[in-house]
C-alpha cells in the first residue's frame, strides 16, 4: 500500500473549530477547506462527528484529485504541541 502525504489538520482559532489540509508536520502552506463554530460542536459528539467525516472526505477528494488515488482514513492523533491553539 502507497503511503500518501498530508493530513486533515484541525485548530480552535477564536470561537471556531477550522479544518485544513496540511503537509505532514507542518502547517506551512495549508489549505483552509472548513470551518464550525465551537459551540455548534463542544456538547453535540454527533455533530462533531459528522464535521469530522466531512472534513475527511475534502481531504480524500482533494488528494484523489491530486494524486489518482483516494486514501482511506489514517490513525487520529493529537497535533504536536507546537501547532496547537486549542481543543474541541
Amino acid at each position: 500500500m502507497k503511503r500518501i502525504g498530508g493530513r486533515l489538520a484541525l485548530r480552535r482559532e477564536c470561537c471556531f473549530w477550522n479544518a485544513y489540509y496540511a503537509a505532514d508536520g507542518t502547517m506551512e502552506g495549508a489549505v483552509f477547506i472548513g470551518s464550525i463554530l465551537i459551540s455548534a460542536v463542544k456538547d453535540n459528539p454527533e455533530r462533531k462527528n459528522a464535521f469530522l467525516h466531512i472534513m475527511f472526505d475534502a481531504v480524500a477528494d482533494l488528494v484523489e484529485k491530486e494524486t489518482g488515488i483516494r486514501p482511506t482514513t489514517g490513525e487520529i492523533k493529537a497535533a504536536p504541541e507546537h501547532e496547537r491553539t486549542g481543543n474541541a
